[in-house]
């Protein structure tokens, strides 16, 4: 009975530490993997070596059973490629973060050297621009004024004088002499020198020269309808309008006689 006793007590130890670190390896391996895959991998695969439920499992489906002996093998290769993954990663991130700190670190140094540099450079180039601008108003102040040359006025030649045609004087010449019997309105002038065979380019200048105040000659234009004929005010503006007045200059020939 004795003998009983003390193998089931060494097959429940036995199982409790199973259990342990069955769950340890388990907990390990699900932390780790996401980091670092391959000891995280390691340590769920020892997991499964220890954990019964898993072992009882795999023997079920696969018929595949693994003694105590090669349980304890398998457990300590998995431990030997864990340490030794672990240890390669971490010398690896170490390594990794040495020379960015060094590279961080000259590069301070030398933002260090060159704000220095530049602050001596600076420093030494104030005095030789307060030295340069002294001597600039020294020069200033000796230089002696020369007398300043007198200014030639420069002669304008005047702008020649259009030549004027004979045909163009001659239309200047019939336009006065129209105007001065009767009233015209300025296209009925040169409707009138055109008739006269001057041509369009001469009657034009003709009227251009007359001389003539186009208002006036509206006032005179509605003076000699009224003294004719009886017209109202639209009538009248209408009639001068007819003979080529605009119509303001028709409207004011219109008020002239008071309509």
């Amino acid at each position: 009975m004795s003998e009983q006793s003390t193998q089931s007590k060494k097959i429940s130890v036995g199982l409790i530490l199973i259990w342990i670190f069955g769950v340890l390896f388990a907990l390990t391996g699900i932390v780790s993997v996401f980091s670092e895959p391959i000891p995280g991998l390691v340590m769920l695969v020892m997991a499964a070596v220890l954990l019964p439920p898993v072992t009882k499992l795999v023997d079920q489906k696969w018929k595949f059973h693994l003694s105590g002996g090669m349980k304890i093998v398998v457990i300590i290769i998995g431990l030997i490629i864990f340490g030794a993954t672990i240890d390669t990663s971490s010398v690896s991130t170490t390594q990794q973060t040495e020379p960015q700190k060094e590279e961080q670190q000259t590069t301070q140094n030398a933002d260090v050297v060159n704000e220095t540099a530049t602050t001596k450079q600076v420093n030494e180039e104030q005095p030789q621009t307060e030295t340069k601008e002294q001597a600039t108003n020294e020069e200033k102040t000796e230089t002696i004024p020369t007398p300043e040359k007198a200014e030639i006025p420069e002669e304008t030649t005047p702008a020649p004088e259009p030549i004027v045609t004979v045909s163009q004087k001659n239309a200047v010449a019939k336009a006065k002499s129209y105007l001065g019997y009767s009233a015209f309105s300025y296209t009925g002038l040169i409707e009138q020198l055109e008739y006269e065979q001057f041509s369009h380019a001469d009657a034009v200048y003709g009227a251009d020269n007359s001389g003539a105040d186009w208002n006036e000659q509206a006032a005179k234009k509605a003076q000699s309808y009224m003294e004719y004929s009886a017209f109202s005010r639209g009538s009248l503006i209408e009639q001068l309008k007819y003979d080529g007045f605009t119509p303001a200059q028709a409207e004011y020939g219109a008020d002239s006689v008071g309509l």
